[in-house]
């Protein structure tokens, strides 16, 4: 945050006044503590208040000097604190010359420097804490700067894999539309139609970036099945075992369409008699676990990963939970016996007001 906004100086007046109270407050107890009579308070509000000008001005120059290397800056601050360490001097001595007369002077050439330079300690600390808040301002400026820049470029990243769906799963649907417009079964196309209208309407007035309670996914992948069932009809058998706690879990939102439509695609799509999908979720400690499971041939490439290939939807979803969970997270994709594939999702468990990724 630059020094010459608003924000800043509010911050630093207060901050130089305050501290300028403290010292005289301080001087002048630990005057009366050495003997000096009440009315020395003029004496100590005197160097105080030269102290508090001197400094004062001696903001503005070192703030021009800030952008040095530390080395550099104390060495092209000490003109500076010597001019405002003389001032702060002067004040100091003139109020005392006021205050006792001549008897406080000091002889010789050498003394009277040693009188106007003694505030020398205190211009030093003032300057070492100046630029250790200044120092520490910058840093935390530079490392909201990054977090910003970070964040922002995780939102994007988001952004495109959540809007990657769309395409994908539209051109699977439109296929299948397609297909039974020209086997004139019109009836089953127009249902598919307004099925799919109304996935989209709810896939694109989502915000991409919001999480949603897993009984709010649910609903939405209910949609995309509707669309399914019409399609295979009796081959698509599907099974619930949800946990009643874990409905309140959050995740990203269109989560679980992609690897449905997988399993669908390799699972059901392939074999004349069908398929049965399983989506199990629920609590494991302080983690969310979600289970896609098919009953279709597996994949030998599940073995050792993701297969070969573009793998939109897994590797979309793969990609979003590595976004915003970082290590925080589990994704496996396996083989099941005595046949099938499953995907095994571990998210953390985390409930309340859909947070955004």
């Amino acid at each position: 945050m630059s020094e010459t906004s608003t924000s800043t100086s509010r911050q630093f007046w207060p901050l130089q006044i305050g501290g300028w109270i403290a010292y005289a407050v301080y001087s002048y107890l630990l005057s009366i503590a050495y003997g000096k009579p009440p009315g020395y308070w003029t004496v100590v509000l005197a160097g105080a208040l030269s102290g508090f000008v001197a400094t004062s001005g001696l903001r503005y120059v070192l703030r021009a000097l800030s952008h040095l290397p530390a080395v550099l800056f104390f060495v092209a601050a000490l003109g500076p604190i010597l001019v405002a360490t003389s001032l702060m001097g002067l004040g100091h001595m003139m109020a005392l010359t006021r205050w006792c007369g001549q008897e406080c002077m000091h002889e010789g050439l050498l003394a009277y420097f040693a009188s106007i330079l003694w505030p020398i300690y205190v211009i030093l600390a003032w300057t070492g804490l100046y630029y250790g808040i200044r120092s520490y301002r910058k840093l935390q400026e530079t490392t909201q700067t990054a977090l910003v820049a970070t964040a922002s470029a995780h939102q994007a990243q988001l952004k495109m894999l959540r809007y990657q769906l769309n395409p994908h799963f539209l051109f699977n649907t439109l296929n299948a539309i397609s297909t039974l417009i020209l086997d004139r079964d019109t009836g089953t196309a127009n249902r598919m139609v307004t099925g799919l209208s109304a996935f989209l309407r709810h896939s694109l007035d989502a915000d991409p970036m919001q999480r949603v309670t897993l009984k709010q996914e649910l609903d939405a992948l209910n949609l995309y099945l509707s669309i399914e069932k019409i399609r295979f009809t009796e081959r698509l058998t599907i099974e619930y075992r949800i946990e009643p706690e874990a409905y309140s879990a959050l995740l990203p939102g269109l989560l679980l369409q992609p690897l449905i439509e997988n399993a669908i695609k390799y699972a059901v799509a392939k074999r004349v008699e069908g398929g049965k999908l399983e989506i199990t979720a629920h609590r494991v400690g302080d983690m969310l676990e979600i289970v896609i499971a098919d009953d279709g041939p597996g994949c030998p490439h599940f073995d050792v990963g993701l297969p070969p290939g573009n793998g939109v939807g897994l590797r979309n979803a793969q990609e979003r939970m590595r976004v915003l969970y970082g290590e925080r997270h589990s994704f496996v994709v396996r083989n099941r016996k005595p046949h099938g594939a499953e995907v095994v999702l571990k998210l953390p468990f985390e409930t309340g007001g859909a947070p955004r990724e």
